[in-house]
């Protein structure tokens, strides 16, 4: 079942160590079974507090972002955008019911 992992930035703390983050974190990504479905684009929030930006990235399954996540590639990444930013982050399967 597909799954997606979804990182919402509420606030940058220090705009460095994102940078930082997304270079490592695209190297971190190489190899492993994911698509970004957006990427920091234009977005609306309709309920909650204001957020800067939001990733969304697809992969074949809840297994698959999980294994992604806990790399140590991805771990060492982790570590500049947990210091570059206030964020949230989820791993969410489609769970998409069928059709009666």
């Amino acid at each position: 079942m597909t799954a997606f992992v979804v990182v919402i930035r509420r606030a940058t703390l220090d705009a460095a160590e994102i940078a930082a983050y997304l270079s490592k974190a695209r190297a971190a990504s190489i190899g492993h079974p994911l698509t970004i479905r957006a990427f920091q684009g234009r977005h609306k929030v309709l309920e909650g507090p204001e957020i800067e930006s939001i990733v969304i990235l697809e992969f074949p399954s809840f297994e698959d972002a999980e294994h992604w996540y806990d790399t140590p590639a991805y771990h060492e990444a982790l570590s500049h955008r947990l210091r570059g930013g206030d964020y949230s982050a989820v791993i969410v399967d489609s769970n998409i019911p069928e059709p009666h």
